[in-house]
């Protein structure tokens, strides 16, 4: 039985990780529940195992009565007296008893508890390896799927990719490795809960800190990350040397730090800026390569407007508003990017002032189109006609002058507060 104890304990120490006092403990107590239920539960028993020899001992807590009358709790104080020489009737003395008499059911219930207790144990030590390495990166291998979700064998350790941190993208196979950011660690009831993430911004974070030592060291900083996973990312550095230059530390020699990267994320493209506090500044470098013509700050609306030449202007907002979209998110504004509308042509020019006014609640496309041809190019404009001037357009009578000068009026009072009429 101790040969056979000791291998059970040393398996689990070397191929479990699990600490061999731990081990030893869980089997102790598994053998006092199991003894419990063979003898009665109500009685005081001890099992200790011998740390170097692997033998059990177990001993159950009996009364020294003058008179037995219930054998299995009771001793006789000449009985007594074999374990205890200076024993007195009243007394209670620990008797040992035979491994073998606990039967075969006490031991099946302590081979179930053992191995309850050692996967127990198992799951502490997992919760204890990974609840402080939530933000870290982590290497694995696709196990399995739950429906969407992706099940992935870090060795010791089961974790779960949820759909929703999934990069779109991105198709996995059993056995493929992947490595994933540490979103959270959960202590669940059924064990530890390991959840990763691929999507998150951390992740290239993360990926960037491992990849260039002047992040690691300090030297350069992530001031921001903006990033629609598998498709594009941008990412703002700053450096605290001013002998280095942070997006040339990021790109790396011949740009092999950034490959890469974007060879991890499966080729999703990746964007360094230049950070800037002077907003203007900012968002110029975040929009590279597109040139802008002007920039205009609101402060009250936390908004950037943005001009461009016509050429430009695809280049600026990017492919699906995308480069609009992650500039907002990295610099924290609302981006507004518009055509310089002193390089448009007339047609151009026409085409906006009818869209503008068509954006005004209660101004039909058609109604907007009648107002240009007839000078009426703006909001402005219209509220400085006279009625009779608004009553003139092509089909328009008293009833739609007014309804059209007040939708403006409101749309007025929206943009910029109260307006006179």
């Amino acid at each position: 039985m101790n040969n056979e104890l000791q291998a059970v304990v040393e398996y689990m120490e070397k191929e479990r990780g699990i600490d061999r006092e731990t081990v030893i403990q869980a089997i102790e107590s598994a053998l006092l529940s199991a003894s419990k239920k063979s003898m009665g539960a109500h009685r005081e028993m001890q099992v200790t195992i011998d740390r170097k020899t692997f033998d059990i001992s177990a001993s159950v807590q009996t009364l020294v009565a003058e008179r037995v009358t219930s054998p299995a709790e009771q001793l006789s104080l000449r009985e007594a007296r074999r374990f205890k020489p200076d024993a007195e009737v009243g007394d209670v003395v620990d008797v040992p008893i035979p491994p073998q008499k606990l039967g075969r059911i006490a031991a099946q219930v302590a081979k179930q508890a053992i191995m309850q207790k050692i996967r127990q144990a198992e799951k502490e030590r997992v919760f204890d390896e990974y609840k402080d390495r939530a933000g870290d990166i982590v290497s694995g291998s696709v196990r399995r799927f739950d429906r969407s979700d992706v099940v992935i064998d870090l060795g010791r350790a089961e974790a779960v990719m949820p759909s929703r941190e999934r990069v779109p993208t991105e198709e996995y196979q059993p056995g493929d490795r992947i490595r994933a950011y540490v979103l959270k660690v959960d202590n669940e009831a059924g064990g530890p809960e390991i959840i990763l993430s691929r999507t998150h911004p951390d992740f290239v974070r993360r990926l960037f800190e491992l990849e260039v030592s002047e992040i690691a060291d300090g030297t350069v900083e992530i001031k921001g990350i903006a990033r629609e996973a598998g498709y594009r990312s941008k990412i703002a550095v700053v450096s605290h040397d001013e002998k280095v230059d942070p997006v040339g530390a990021c790109v790396g020699m011949k740009g092999i730090r950034v490959k890469n990267i974007v060879r991890e994320l499966s080729g999703e493209k990746i964007d360094i800026v230049r950070w800037n506090d002077e907003i203007k500044t900012f968002v110029t470098n975040s929009l590279a390569p597109a040139k802008l013509s002007r920039i205009e700050l609101d402060d009250d609306l936390h908004t950037v407007t943005v001009t461009v030449d016509p050429d430009q202007l695809s280049l600026a907002i990017g492919k699906k508003g995308q480069n609009a979209r992650l500039t907002a998110k990295l610099t924290g504004w609302k981006i507004d990017i518009q055509k310089d509308e002193d390089a448009m042509g007339f047609e151009e020019r026409v085409k906006l002032a009818v869209d503008r006014l068509a954006t005004i609640e209660g101004i039909t496309a058609e109604q907007a189109e009648k107002l240009v041809q007839s000078g009426f190019l703006t909001a402005e404009q219209i509220l400085s006609a006279e009625a009779d001037d608004l009553e003139a357009v092509e089909d328009f009578d008293a009833e739609t002058a007014t309804a059209i000068r007040a939708s403006v009026e409101k749309h007025f009072e929206q943009q910029h507060g109260d307006v006179d009429a």
